[in-house]
């Protein structure tokens, strides 16, 4: 059984998690070493490890309600399409 979380707390933990692989994709596909002339690579990942400022759980929850997909070892991703209940 999962704790309850107010919806601010899961609502900041998904614009963090979204932020965090916008960096992340950003930093990836902007490396040194690349001609300057190309557009540089396309990001060969889909998942992250959340944010640490959130425990664990909320992310569980957001999986749950379909906003997270778990990929395994603590890494999620976003869903390419959310679920219809």
């Amino acid at each position: 059984m999962l704790p309850e979380f107010p919806h601010d707390v899961l609502r900041d933990a998904m614009k963090a998690f979204r932020k965090r692989f916008k960096l992340m994709r950003l930093d990836h596909e902007s490396k040194l070493g690349r001609s300057p002339l190309s557009t540089g690579k396309d990001a060969a990942f889909e998942s992250i490890l959340p944010p640490e400022q959130f425990p664990p759980d909320v992310w569980r929850v957001l999986v749950v309600k379909g906003e997270l997909e778990s990929t395994g070892r603590g890494f999620y991703k976003i869903p390419t399409e959310k679920p219809s209940f």
